[in-house]
């Protein structure tokens, strides 16, 4: 509180006393309340920037995921435990016994004899949950005669063939009705009649039996490239997925410790702003008081 006392008039002479009027100015209360407003106006706008705590907050870490990125993910994920899923798979059924097979090699060969032995062999069905069935099938013998060699083999249908009878050419499926196993072992044997003298491309081990020899190859090249290519492009596509979204969540990470940055020098630059502005009018309003 500042008073300002002893401001005199003076009278004309023949009146009365001089006297004095105390004046009382209240400086303080006006110099605090431009500068209370001011700060408290900055302080307003940090709890802004910076929430509702007084003391500034470091930049979230991890942004809260949305529910597109966590789909994302969950895909990428489910896509690489398939294609593990198929690796075990195929390998199991189709590259173990292919790594185990024999190599073979590609012939020519022609046919020398065909015939249904007499001698049918047994076999067993199932007719039902609990049905189980014996029957017999007709063993259909090709003989043919390597080219390249003049080498006399039994022709099978392909190497699973081999392994369930090296005798005949396949093993049909087996069931009651004798007559329809007999039609289709004379079918096959007509095919092959037709072929008699005429070389036809087979395939045959020169390591180990070559007078077991395949029609056809079960297990060849093609069907290994797509047992490796397409679980391993699954596997790529899932990986790729879930790098893209985690590459995202961390750009955004990064751009909002950009964004925070900026904030804060900018409030930085408008509370030094109005700090200047503050002293100014203080001094400004000093000069007034003192000039009156």
């Amino acid at each position: 509180m500042t008073q300002v006392k002893g401001v005199h008039f003076a009278q004309p002479p023949g009146l009365m006393q001089p006297f004095s009027v105390p004046i009382q100015i209240t400086l303080q209360g006006s110099r605090r309340r431009p500068g209370r407003s001011t700060f408290s106006t900055s302080d307003r706008r940090k709890k802004k920037d910076n929430g509702d705590g007084g003391s500034t907050p470091d930049v979230q870490k991890k942004l809260p995921s949305s529910a597109g990125e966590d789909r994302a993910i969950l895909l990428g994920f489910s896509m690489m435990g398939f294609s593990v899923l198929m690796f075990f798979l195929l390998g199991v059924t189709i590259l173990k016994p292919f790594m185990l097979s024999t190599q073979r090699e590609e012939a020519n060969c022609t046919i020398m004899d065909t015939h249904v032995k007499d001698d049918w062999l047994d076999c067993s069905f199932t007719c039902g949950v609990d049905c189980r069935g014996q029957g017999k099938y007709p063993c259909l013998q090709v003989s043919v005669n390597l080219s390249h060699s003049g080498q006399k083999a039994f022709l099978h249908y392909n190497e699973e063939a081999v392994q369930i009878n090296p005798e005949c050419f396949y093993t049909p499926k087996c069931h009651r009705d004798r007559n329809d196993l007999l039609n289709s072992a004379l079918d096959i044997k007509e095919f092959f009649d037709h072929k008699n003298g005429t070389p036809f491309s087979c395939f045959y081990s020169p390591d180990s039996k070559p007078e077991d020899v395949v029609l056809i190859k079960k297990y060849d090249q093609t069907v290994i490239f797509h047992c490796l290519f397409w679980p391993s492009l699954t596997l790529l596509g899932g990986a790729l997925i879930v790098g893209m979204v985690k590459l995202t969540q961390h750009l955004s990470v990064l751009c909002e410790e950009y964004t925070s940055t900026v904030r804060e020098e900018v409030g930085n630059v408008a509370s030094q702003k109005e700090l200047y502005q503050y002293k100014l009018g203080r001094k400004w309003r000093e000069r007034e008081v003192k000039g009156f």
